[in-house]
């Protein structure tokens, strides 16, 4: 199935800002976040719009699964938003797929009235739903993380990030970060125009193994969020509703893919994270794959294990891997489009989206 592409962004667009997993961005003692986010928005040119449930706060978001997903309908099917931006992660988006996977008009303007969707996390599931239903959608950032940003300038390479959604050019190189930065302990308002801690990234991108070129479509997310859809480890009916709804993809479909996986702030151990490509492995996806990125770690924990990991599996499957990208849960980051052509190549050390990210049917570049 061809993905349908959306338009890219224009200076004036509505932004549609979705609490999908957690309701954090609505408690009080997020304001001054909140406050800041709206402002850069406003400063690149976009116009926040607040879907009805999005700033009600933890409780109501965790309790009514129903409201989060009709605030992506109405996302959807507002003709004047533009775009859908993830206000943060959390841990149970999978409870919104049923009432979108049930509703007809919700799977038809998907299609029909396609817009930028926009985030990381938890949201790996409402990526994969939309993939799914074919539309191309981008991992990598979100509202709360990136935007609210407590420092007095948000981080130049995740600005850049964003401000590709106003471009659209044939193809661009995803490039490492000379930093990267250690999250902060706290977010109170306290912080506001406190720097991050930085550190001068020595070992860039990190191409482990692999000869030539490998080209292949990107898909891919949390691997704890991905992992979760097989052995419903945190609910233990997710994997029940995944294969209700056909959201589960066969092994051929790894068969023309890069894979891009990255680990959250849970930090899971080196154990952990080779039972969970373990559990890819079992499940035909690492098997057949034609190549896999991988995210720096949170704050760089477990940085050596986990390599020592990837090299290991890497030449069981002779699999081509690169290591140590700035997207998902590090900081600074990258937009990951799923959907589009990306070609890796292992003697010139460089990654490439080799296709518009947008449609350009009725737009220059």
């Amino acid at each position: 199935m061809k993905l349908i592409k959306p338009n890219k962004f224009n200076k004036g667009d509505k932004v549609a800002i979705v609490s999908l997993s957690s309701g954090i961005l609505g408690e009080p003692f997020v304001k001054h976040q909140l406050d800041i986010g709206i402002k850069r928005l406003k400063e690149m040119g976009l116009n926040p719009v607040f879907m009805p449930s999005t700033l009600k706060g933890l409780e109501h978001i965790k309790n009514n699964p129903h409201d989060r997903a009709e605030d992506l309908k109405l996302a959807f099917k507002d003709e004047t938003i533009k775009g859908i931006i993830c206000a943060i992660g959390g841990d149970d988006t999978f409870r919104t797929i049923p009432y979108l996977m049930e509703d007809e008009e919700f799977k038809r303007i998907v299609i029909e009235n396609p817009k930028i969707f926009i985030g990381f996390s938890d949201s790996t599931n409402n990526h994969i739903m939309l993939n799914k239903l074919g539309l191309v959608t981008y991992y990598g950032l979100n509202f709360l993380s990136d935007l609210c940003e407590l420092q007095t300038e948000m981080l130049e390479y995740t600005k850049q990030s964003y401000l590709r959604f106003f471009e659209n050019t044939d193809s661009f190189e995803i490039v490492s970060s000379p930093y990267w930065y250690e999250n902060r302990i706290s977010y109170d308002e306290d912080q506001i125009d406190k720097n991050l801690k930085s550190n001068r990234d020595e070992k860039g991108f990190e191409f482990l193994l692999g000869n030539d070129k490998v080209t292949g479509i990107l898909w891919g997310g949390c691997l704890e969020s991905i992992s979760d859809i097989y052995i419903s480890e945190r609910y233990k009916n997710q994997r029940d509703v995944y294969e209700k709804y056909g959201l589960i993809p066969s092994e051929y479909f790894f068969k023309d893919k890069i894979l891009f996986l990255e680990t959250s702030e849970e930090k899971p151990t080196p154990h952990d994270f080779h039972q969970m490509l373990n559990i890819l492995l079992k499940e035909g996806i690492l098997g057949n794959v034609k190549g896999l990125i991988v995210g720096k770690p949170d704050d760089e924990i477990y940085y050596e294990e986990y390599k020592e990991i990837l090299i290991k599996i890497g030449l069981q499957l002779e699999l081509p891997i690169v290591y140590n990208l700035n997207f998902g849960h590090s900081l600074p980051r990258a937009v990951i489009p799923y959907g589009l052509k990306c070609e890796i190549d292992f003697n010139g050390k460089t990654i490439k989206v080799i296709e518009k990210m947008f449609d350009s049917s009725n737009q220059t570049k």
